[in-house]
């Protein structure tokens, strides 16, 4: 640990490792909304939040679970599709409120090609929210509809381990292989009700 009178104690939320101080500073300094992705275990959350004097203020949230509770979803809460899903919601809600570009935050996580916040932030721009993203690092359409999950699955049919490895999916009533069908409705799902309300 460094010592001395020069020392400075970081602030509380970086030494929890929560906030990387000098990407914040460099995003507020923009001028622009944020699109903070932030995932765990189980769910991906999704937000357009706008730095204010007095704190952010979220403009636009969505949550993996909505998927399951308004849009049909039966797959899992923290997947590539999942995280496309729930970014577009996200990205159709901040498009109502007029919000047209966004900076991207992905806090802490590593910005690993293909990783489950570039997928998010693919469908945001695919909803006509613009949020800069280099292209190579965004998943394959087949990613993002899930067609790999549907070969893994495939391939524990065969050898009889599907039960064990997607109980979920098939308790849910979900047969894994048919997952990438599964995610083209509940888009499609998505963007009618928007283009309703629109």
């Amino acid at each position: 640990m460094a010592r001395g009178p020069r020392y400075k104690v970081p602030r509380r939320r970086r030494r929890e490792g929560k906030t990387n101080y000098y990407k914040r500073y460099r995003m507020v300094l923009s001028g622009h909304p944020r699109f903070v992705i932030r995932k765990t275990l189980n769910y991906i959350w999704v937000q357009v939040v706008e730095a204010r004097p007095e704190g952010d203020v979220v403009i636009a949230a969505a949550h993996s679970n909505e998927l399951r509770k308004k849009f049909g979803w039966k797959a899992g809460t923290c997947n590539t599709p999942a995280a496309y899903l729930t970014g577009l919601l996200a990205s159709l809600r901040a498009l109502e409120k007029g919000v047209s570009y966004a900076v991207p935050d992905i806090g802490l996580h590593r910005p690993v090609k293909g990783a489950l916040v570039f997928a998010a932030m693919k469908a945001a721009n695919d909803a006509g929210l613009k949020v800069p993203v280099d292209e190579e690092v965004l998943p394959s359409e087949e990613r993002i509809r899930g067609e790999h999950i549907a070969s893994y699955a495939k391939i524990l049919r065969e050898n009889g381990l599907l039960e064990k490895r997607f109980s979920r999916y098939l308790a849910s009533g979900l047969q894994p292989e048919d997952l990438p069908a599964h995610f083209e409705e509940v888009k499609n799902n998505i963007l009618k009700t928007y283009s309703r309300q629109g």
